[in-house]
Formats: C-alpha cells, structure tokens, sequence
C-alpha cells in the first residue's frame, strides 16, 4: 500500500468489501492504523500476533501493521475447532490476539507510522500447514521471500497487473488464498473482491456475476461445486473471467475438462505447498494438459527423486525456490525431514514426461496392492469420469486375509449404483487397480482449506 502511495497510484482501488472500495492510499492509513493499535497493546519486534480473522479489510490491515512494526503476524484458521485454536495460539507463543470482535481496532489516531528496520532474514510471518495428515505446523517464512510468488507465479502464469480484479475463494488464513488475495494482486497494483463467509458456489457465483473479476483463484473441491451448481440451475456468468487457478491438491482430468467445455476457459493447475511458499509448478495459458500440474515456474527448482536418492523420472517431488520457507518452528526432526539444503522435499509423488509433472498421490498415500503400486488418483479420475459421482477418495483397506486393497468413498449424485462405478472401474483399470470396496458416502473429510484428510479415511477404513 505504501509503495502504490508513493508510486501516485494511491487512488486506484486495492480492496472491494461488502459493495464498498478501499483505495490503496485508504489501504495504507488502515494498515498505519494497525500498526499504531498493535503498539499501544504491546507488541514487540519479532513477536507474534495471531490473526483469527474472516477475509476484510481488518485482516489485511493487522497484517501488514504488524509486519511493518517487525511483528509476525500468524494467520489461523476461521473454520478451525476451539481447541485446534487454542493449540495454534500456545505453539506460536503469540503476544496477542487480533479477532473480528476488535471492531474499534482500526479506530485510532491518524498519521504514518515508521516502519521497523528488519532485514530481509528476519521473520516476515508464519502460517500453520492445513493438517492434511494430523497436527498443522508453523511455517517460517522470511522478510526476503515473501513478495517471490508476485514476482513467479503472479508474473509468469497468471499475468497480474493494475488493470486486473482478482476473487479468491481460498481465505486468506490459506498460504494458497494469503498469496491470491494479498501478496500478488497489490504488488501489482490490481484490485482483490474479499468475502468473509464460507465458500458456497452460489454466493461466489452471485460475487463473480457482480463484481466481475477477470481472475479466478480456487481449489479443485470448488470448481466441482461451481460447475455442479451452474449445472444445477444456478446462474453462472464467467465472461469477466480471463483466467482461472487452482492449487490446493491435484486437479483431476475430467473435472478440468468439463469445466473447460462448459465454460470456454482451461484451468490452470499447479501444485505448491506452505513450505514451498506458493505454486512452483504450473500450467500456463498457452499450454495446458488435463491431469498433469504443469512445467517448473522460473525462479524455482524441481527434482523426482527416486527411493535410492537419486534423480528419477518417478519418485518425490523437491522444489527449491525464491519463495520457500526457513522451516517448522519447534520441530527440528520434521524440519529435518522436509527442508533439506534449500530443497523442500514435498512428500509428493510425481512423474516426469517431457518436462511436465504429473501427480501421483502423496508418497504416504501410494498403495502397495499384489506387490505392484496403486496411484489413489489415477482411480479416482476414473470414478470422477462418472456424471454420478461428485467427489471421491481412495485409500487402502485391508481383507479379510489381511492383504492391501483398494477401498473407494465416493459422494453421488442422485442414485448411481455402485455396480455402474464397478464396471467402468473394470473397463478401464488394471485388475489390481480396481476398488475392491466402493462405499457411499454424504461427505468426505476436510481440512478447513478444503483438501481431504485421507488420514481420517485410513481410519474409518481399518477401524
């Protein structure tokens, strides 16, 4: 904001909230409003503050105070349980708290405020991991790497600039929805359309249709529902759209094509992480392929490392880059494991074809059936190809012999009988690769960014 300000482009629109606009040179006097409160309650250089906030203008001002008086704002989840607060707010060891109560919090006296000295190795923010496989932990990140994403991702795929308006329906709480709606469109100059409730695809349908955004950044669960709805009946208008993008989890081909048919507009998919900062690895408009994430974005590194530590066309997925993290705070063993000279070892498997990544799973969720290995998402973008099945996970089970096998939860549209999914599961996958179970389901599990806890599924599946 303060870099616009000086720029002479203060009275262009950063932020639009609730029908109303906040200029960047508005942005700005929030932002040192911020700051100022954060000083009067206490807060030190190099303290966390922890931001228990819906996406608003509050958010993005007590972030940016913070970080502009050398605090450590820790963004956590709105969706999370009571307790999974508490126990975020005790590991980060926060001074204080900032929620959406602090009504009067950006109601103090005007004026700029000086900005700290920090250097650029010195902590900028954390954020807690979503917990896909248990306990989320904070994230690290550094003053010198936190505008990377702006410069790679926000340069490189999706071309932000001034002109462009940009709707997120990951939160800002998300490193993913932290990015969209914060770092990349205001180093750019462009505008972002916040919403502070839940994502439903008719209130983000209605926002699209209304504030007329020209990018679009979701997650693969969303664009399901999106497309569902629109499908449903649910006035859909897209023709703002110039681009969409998604990260999250693995985007599964049919999914992408569908939307691409109905709408006229590809996804753009790629895979990023909270250690790795943002999305390192992407498709771009020019060139698209339905189930694979895309090429390595400049400014970013990526290995497959195979089970002997060397480089393989399969294997684990590194990623090292401008914007990827110091490590886990209070954990030096997963640090260890994940953060391994400047390469972030993601736990993704992947394969590499003529410089494009494709998914495979998580290396913990890759099964071992008959001795021959089962990729969990090359069966459910099989399941996927089914108009009856909306979403769907796949995890191993044991028999009754106590041998692996593949068990499918799969969440339908109207009544489609499992013997449907069966025949096309024997249509088009090798025997080993079919579901031995396929289990209806109202809803799979989620992280409260969206993604699928397969961990939560493991258990059901052996309890």
């Amino acid at each position: 904001a303060d870099a616009a300000c000086a720029s002479g482009h203060g009275s262009a629109t950063a932020l639009r909230f609730g029908g109303d606009t906040i200029t960047y040179a508005e942005l700005a006097a929030l932002q040192d409003a911020a700051a100022r409160e954060l000083r009067v309650r206490g807060l030190e250089p190099g303290e966390r503050v922890a931001l228990i906030l819906r996406d608003s203008p509050l958010f993005i001002a007590a972030f940016l105070g913070a970080v502009k008086i050398g605090g450590i704002p820790v963004p956590l989840s709105t969706l999370a349980r009571p307790e999974e607060l508490a126990l975020m707010v005790r590991d980060s060891d926060a001074a204080m708290t900032v929620t959406d109560a602090d009504a009067d919090f950006l109601s103090g006296r005007a004026g700029p405020i000086e900005t700290a000295p920090t250097s650029g190795d010195d902590m900028c923010f954390w954020q807690y991991s979503s917990g896909t496989t248990g306990t989320p932990k904070a994230v690290i990140h550094l003053h010198r790497r936190a505008l990377f994403p702006s410069l790679a991702h926000g340069r490189h795929i999706a071309h932000i600039g001034p002109d462009d308006r940009v709707y997120s329906t990951a939160k800002l709480f998300f490193s993913y929805g932290l990015n969209n709606s914060m770092v990349i469109p205001l180093a750019a100059g462009a505008s972002v359309v916040l919403d502070p409730e839940r994502f439903s695809p008719d209130r983000a349908w209605r926002l699209i249709g209304t504030e007329r955004p020209t990018v679009l950044y979701s997650v693969p669960t969303a664009y399901a529902a999106l497309l569902a709805a629109a499908e449903a009946g649910t006035p859909a208008d897209p023709s703002s759209l110039r681009a969409c993008i998604s990260a999250g989890e693995a985007l599964p081909a049919p999914l992408a094509e569908r939307w691409h048919r109905r709408f006229g507009l590809p996804i753009l998919d790629g895979i990023g992480s909270t250690e790795i900062g943002y999305i390192a690895i992407s498709n771009s408009a020019g060139e698209v392929t339905p189930g694979s994430s895309g090429r390595v974005i400049p400014g970013y590194e990526a290995r497959v490392v195979g089970a002997d530590g060397a480089d393989a066309s399969e294997g684990t997925l590194w990623v090292r880059g401008g914007s990827t993290a110091l490590g886990y705070h209070d954990r030096p063993d997963a640090s260890a494991t994940t953060f391994r000279d400047g390469w972030v070892v993601t736990g993704d498997r992947y394969r590499v074809v003529d410089g494009r990544y494709f998914h495979l799973g998580r290396d913990d969720d890759m099964l071992r059936v008959g001795a021959q290995w089962v990729s969990p998402l090359e069966v459910e973008s099989v399941l996927l190809s089914h108009p009856g099945v909306a979403e769907c996970a796949v995890v191993g089970r044991a028999d009754a012999d106590g041998l692996l096998k593949v068990c499918a939860y799969v969440v339908l549209r109207g009544a489609t009988p499992p013997a449907e999914l069966d025949d096309l599961c024997a249509e088009r996958l090798a025997r080993h690769k079919r579901p031995r179970w396929t289990l209806p389901v109202a809803e799979l599990p989620k992280t409260a960014t969206g993604k699928i806890q397969r961990f939560r599924l493991r258990e059901a599946a052996s309890a």
